[in-house]
């Protein structure tokens, strides 16, 4: 997350400000909690941890989402960033208008994938396990989860987007996703190395597969292992690409040769030929801590 240092943004940096504020960041590192959670573990009224949350949400420190409680919707709160970049050299670091839509974790259109590896839906498997001939399953559509110990899934952007390409300013793609391992290890890394057009970005290295809690939105009925990822956000610019706001390399918008005739192609993979080949699990609405599919930005000038 890259943030511009002008008055412009003195809502976030107000946020720094107050004791509370800091202390719900503090808590939600740890892990998502909902309203009355975070108001009995800082002994202060809903009331007050609501004010403190919208003013979170609305600097884009934290996400929240509504998910079924005991009594009736509840507002789940988590971290949306793992780092924040100070920018003092741009006076305005936020578009003028940007388009946001997300992926479907099944709605991948190109696969190489070796066991483990698996497909799941928020009902039940896809197909069978460990049997990479399912990721061809017209069902893949409905899945929310996939993994695979080696290979790669190719995801494709519409072209449509695409028309004002020498307006874009960057391509933000935030995902949950996590190593692969049978069962769970929380301490299992794996790079996971990111493409767009066949350009290689970079990669990131999970330091795990997690299931050491249930993840916030995983089934009750699923049951091997795997619960939760971490929420990571690549971008690509003018400058370089980044995860997280750390820079991953110097490969630049230009180099992606972006065009309105064909879908962009963005890949996810995890090679043999590699420091940490661990796998990749990736997350989608019903799964994990974050309830979203693939979302991807698109910013203009």
């Amino acid at each position: 997350m890259k943030i511009a240092v002008t008055s412009e943004n003195l809502d976030f940096f107000q946020c720094f400000s107050s004791e509370k504020k800091l202390k719900i960041i503090e808590l939600l590192i740890d892990k998502p909690m909902n309203i009355g959670e975070i108001a009995n573990e800082l002994d202060v009224s809903s009331t007050i941890i609501t004010r403190h949350i919208n003013a979170l949400e609305s600097a884009g420190l934290i996400t929240c989402q509504l998910s079924p409680g005991k009594r009736g919707l509840q507002k789940v709160c988590s971290i949306s960033t793992n780092e924040v970049i100070l920018d003092f050299t741009s006076k305005n670091t936020l578009p003028s208008n940007s388009i946001t839509f997300e992926l479907p974790i099944g709605h991948y259109s190109n696969y190489k994938v070796e066991p483990t590896c698996g497909l799941a839906s928020v009902e039940n498997y896809i197909g069978m396990v460990d049997d990479p001939r399912y990721f061809s399953n017209p069902d893949k559509t409905k899945a929310s989860l996939l993994w695979f110990q080696s290979g790669y899934v190719e995801y494709e952007l519409p072209s449509y987007l695409f028309d004002k390409t020498d307006q874009i300013q960057s391509i933000n793609i935030s995902l949950e996703l996590c190593s692969e391992f049978p069962g769970h290890k929380d301490e299992f890394p794996s790079d996971i190395h990111f493409y767009i057009n066949d350009e290689l970005l970079g990669f990131w290295t999970s330091p795990g597969n997690f299931g050491n809690k249930k993840g916030t939105y995983t089934p009750d009925w699923f049951s091997c292992g795997t619960e939760y990822g971490l929420l990571k956000t690549l971008i690509v610019d003018n400058t370089g690409s980044y995860i997280d706001g750390v820079k991953l390399s110097d490969v630049k918008l230009s180099q992606l040769k972006l065009n309105n005739k064909n879908n962009q192609r963005l890949r996810l993979s995890s090679p043999k030929e590699t420091s940490h080949p661990g796998g990749v699990t990736i997350f989608g609405k019903g799964y994990g801590n974050y309830d979203q599919d693939i979302k991807v930005t698109i910013n203009y000038k």
